[in-house]
């Protein structure tokens, strides 16, 4: 087991608080909402122990960090592993409905 440290792209905080806002506004269901976000966080730390012990998805683009997913409910939380200053990152970028065409997002 590797010891990773946790940081979050502003692109994965708009990505998931715009899906909150929708199902809130929307869907007029707060207690999913505020359920999503637990299990997200949940999810992210449980991973966050041995992030690259999980299948990489290949992305279409050509990449510097192999993407990899972690799937909650019915979205996606991608995140790539980054060396850096001897340490290893757990860079989480993404929240995406998998229902939508997301293969172009990412």
């Amino acid at each position: 087991m590797h010891e990773y440290q946790l940081r979050y792209l502003p692109q994965f905080d708009q990505d998931l608080k715009e899906c909150v806002l929708y199902i809130v506004n929307k869907l007029k269901n707060p207690d999913a909402a505020s359920k999503l976000i637990d299990e997200t966080e949940q999810a992210i730390l449980e991973r966050l122990p041995d992030a690259e012990a999980f299948e990489q998805y290949h992305s279409r683009k050509d990449r510097r960090y192999p993407y990899y997913r972690i799937y909650v409910e019915n979205y996606i939380v991608f995140y790539v592993v980054i060396p850096e200053n001897g340490q290893k990152v757990m860079e989480v970028r993404r929240f995406l409905y998998s229902k939508r065409n997301w293969k172009y997002s990412i």
